[in-house]
């Protein structure tokens, strides 16, 4: 069967201005850490640069943290703005954080040896780099074209993002809408082009599902980026891309749409290989 995969021009992606390569993460995520001062509200700094003037409600609470919708300030060009908080290191519910973690290199000896022995600075540095990937992800994805939440700006423990929804509700989950056939093809589609663009410019998303997709406004927007891997650097990259591909394609065939998800990651994976995305 052919590869049920792509219009190859889409509107709004940008496949060609690009560049294929993107800096490493290093512990140069963090430097910015270093300046910000102890505070009791983790969401004071984003009031005292006028970024946000006022917290709406809180939006969902998941394993990651806590999200929260909040007015903008008039500065940011938008009416509401998303506050992804993160759970304080010791509550987090991550599972196989290695699996993500893997290639990830860091160029400082001290918090290598850190990060290795599980050391309370290890521990931390890890957390400060998990978040710091995630915004650094977002900031590259969105300069591609696809189809992510814009970041804001970045503190030790919480991303300021645009706001996918409106005053009265946040975008549900793509799990919890019913799309037409039609409207389901092309939102099938589109995510595929999404995985296929960043597997080119060497990201995976790592676990991607229905579960962090939004629908809003006949379009689907991806979410919660701080697992996404290299595919050039993580051993695992193949599985977590298979993953992602199989979790999308058996989602869609509610809707009638039959796919072969494993023939779908290996087409892609090996043109990958060959660099021919």
């Amino acid at each position: 069967m052919p590869i049920p995969v792509l219009c190859r021009s889409p509107p709004q992606l940008i496949c060609s201005s690009a560049p294929k390569e993107k800096a490493l993460i290093t512990e140069d995520l963090i430097d910015s850490y270093e300046d910000e001062s102890d505070t009791d509200d983790p969401l004071d700094p984003f009031f005292a640069e006028g970024l946000i003037t006022n917290v709406i409600r809180t939006e969902k609470s998941g394993k990651e943290g806590t999200v929260f919708c909040c007015e903008a300030g008039a500065s940011t060009g938008y009416d509401l703005l998303a506050v992804k908080l993160y759970r304080p290191r010791q509550q987090r519910n991550f599972k196989n954080d290695a699996v993500y973690r893997a290639g990830r290199p860091i160029l400082n000896g001290h918090d290598a040896r850190a990060v290795r022995k599980k050391t309370e600075w290890g521990r931390e540095y890890a957390f400060a780099v998990w978040i710091g990937h995630e915004f650094a992800t977002l900031q590259a994805l969105k300069e591609l074209g696809a189809d992510v939440p814009t970041p804001l700006k970045q503190t030790s423990n919480a991303i300021l993002m645009e706001f996918i929804g409106d005053r009265e509700s946040a975008a549900p989950m793509l799990s919890q809408v019913r799309l037409e056939p039609a409207e389901a093809r092309r939102v099938f589609e589109r995510l595929l082009f999404n995985i296929e663009q960043m597997l080119a410019h060497n990201y995976v998303h790592g676990d991607l599902s229905a579960y962090n997709v939004l629908y809003w406004d006949g379009k689907a927007t991806m979410i919660d980026f701080p697992q996404t891997v290299d595919p050039r650097l993580n051993t695992h990259a193949f599985d977590l891309f298979s993953r992602d591909v199989d979790r999308v394609c058996r989602y869609f065939s509610r809707y009638g749409i039959l796919s072969d998800p494993a023939r779908i990651a290996r087409y892609h994976w090996g043109r990958f290989l060959r660099s021919e995305l």
